[in-house]
């Protein structure tokens, strides 16, 4: 293991552990809910994929920060030691989350390799960091006009959210991070192509995230949105 590599280890915990912190301290000292604070650490873990890809220069290593919170969600959800990420009635979503990235990353990831893909693990995360963040507080707030899949009760309200959110985050993802610092070896792609891409596999994302039962749209939204964009990509190229 290099010493930058270690460093990146390092400081991927400490961040963790800040926003661990930052959730607990926002629930206790200013009464924020539980629903909210689990959305704010939910949005700062998905966002540490870009600190990850800025770090570290090792795949195999890289994805351990991630790949560690399978376990420690486990304990968290299990005996409920953090408020301000799991209550009493809160889903076994954060173990499923760093599932989804610990696996993106693993499969996609190949800094030092002919050809990365990260960007393609990268887009399905931020569907899932930002589009069901927003779809959840959204509907939450605003969800008047309810429909259900199953045993899944979602807002068309929120459902938009996540539609027109999670197309924003893919195109971003997939128009500046290929041949960027973070992914050189990534292959650019155009803007128009970049956001069909990013509206099919938007689209999908949304469905995964109105059938999928309580908790496990953080496992099917990331995977499905990645599998989209990664077949669309190879088929256009």
């Amino acid at each position: 293991m290099t010493y930058s590599n270690l460093i990146g280890l390092v400081l991927s915990y400490i961040y963790a552990i800040s926003l661990l912190i930052l959730g607990e301290g926002l629930r206790r000292l200013f009464d924020v809910q539980p629903n909210l604070t689990r959305k704010i650490i939910h949005v700062g873990a998905g966002m540490w994929v870009f600190g990850v890809l800025l770090l570290f220069n090792n795949w195999k290593i890289g994805i351990l920060p991630f790949a560690t919170f399978i376990g420690l969600n486990y304990l968290f959800y299990r005996y409920r030691i953090i408020g301000a990420m799991d209550s009493e009635d809160s889903s076994p979503g954060t173990i499923y989350f760093a599932i989804s990235v610990t696996l993106l990353f693993g499969l996609l990831w190949r800094p030092d390799g002919v050809v990365d893909n990260v960007p393609v693990a990268v887009a399905g995360v931020m569907a899932m960091t930002w589009g069901d963040a927003l779809a959840a507080l959204i509907g939450r707030r605003f969800g008047q006009h309810k429909y259900q899949v199953g045993n899944s009760v979602r807002s068309w309200e929120g459902s938009t959210a996540m539609l027109l959110t999670s197309t924003l985050v893919i195109f971003l993802v997939l128009l500046l991070l290929p041949g960027s610092s973070l992914s050189p070896l990534a292959t650019p792609i155009s803007a128009g192509k970049a956001f069909l891409i990013a509206l099919v596999s938007a689209v999908f994302a949304t469905l995964a995230e109105a059938v999928s039962p309580h908790g496990t749209d953080n496992l099917s939204v990331p995977l499905v949105a990645a599998s989209v964009v990664w077949i669309m990509m190879q088929g256009l190229s």
